[in-house]
């Protein structure tokens, strides 16, 4: 991030690269149909993905991949917005209502997303829960009380997610390869056992960062 926002033009390509899914996604999500990287929005949304890396501040305690969406999102709208209003009013009025106002109203707009899309997300995972028989009760009795404990059960999580057959062999039979992560980590099959649920519960949002980026951010800095 640092390289690209910085004027490495290699660092940027293969940052954009690595989140074509994502943009794409997000332009997609806004428009409410089906994008292609032929459709205007998706040239809007790369070009507001590249907004965000240039303006992102990593002190406002949002996501770099939640600011980018609501990047994109502003931006797709804006443009739909400006033709809706070309459509329909002359020039004049639609300068006589920008100015200072309309900034104000949408840095409010702003937080109330922010607020909204971590709401959201919440709801998403609950119910990505339920379709493993898990609720946010099991979570909290299922976390490890010890700071040790917790991190190892992180590393673990975040392994399952990286290896793709295990993950999807998760999300499809709904079942922790215990066996294989104990011998790709080296924790005991028993102490996996005893935290199975709460790998479980990490991996879904490790394999799934653009997904629930506010909680994925949260594990990275536990």
């Amino acid at each position: 991030m640092h390289r690209a926002r910085g004027g490495d033009r290699e660092a940027r390509e293969e940052l954009v690269e690595r989140h074509r899914h994502f943009i794409l996604g997000a332009a997609a999500a806004c428009c409410k149909r089906r994008i292609t990287w032929h459709d205007d929005a998706a040239s809007i949304a790369l070009i507001a993905f590249n907004e965000a890396v240039d303006t992102y501040k990593d002190d406002r305690g949002v996501p770099f991949l939640a600011f980018a969406r609501l990047v994109i999102r502003s931006r797709i709208a804006d443009h739909y917005r400006k033709e809706a209003r070309a459509a329909a009013e002359s020039l004049e009025q639609v300068a006589a209502t920008g100015g200072l106002a309309a900034e104000v109203v949408w840095g409010r707009f702003t937080e109330e997303e922010i607020v909204r899309e971590r709401r959201e997300e919440i709801e998403r995972y609950r119910k990505l829960l339920q379709e493993f028989g898990l609720t946010f009760k099991d979570l909290v009795a299922a976390a490890p009380k010890h700071r040790d404990a917790r991190a190892n059960f992180l590393r673990v999580g975040r392994v399952l997610a990286e290896n793709q057959e295990w993950f999807r062999q998760l999300v499809e039979k709904k079942r922790v390869p215990l066996a294989e992560l104990s011998i790709a980590t080296g924790v005991p099959r028993k102490t996996l056992e005893r935290g199975r649920r709460y790998i479980l519960a990490v991996s879904l949002i490790f394999g799934y960062p653009e997904e629930f980026t506010y909680l994925y951010s949260h594990l990275k800095h536990c």
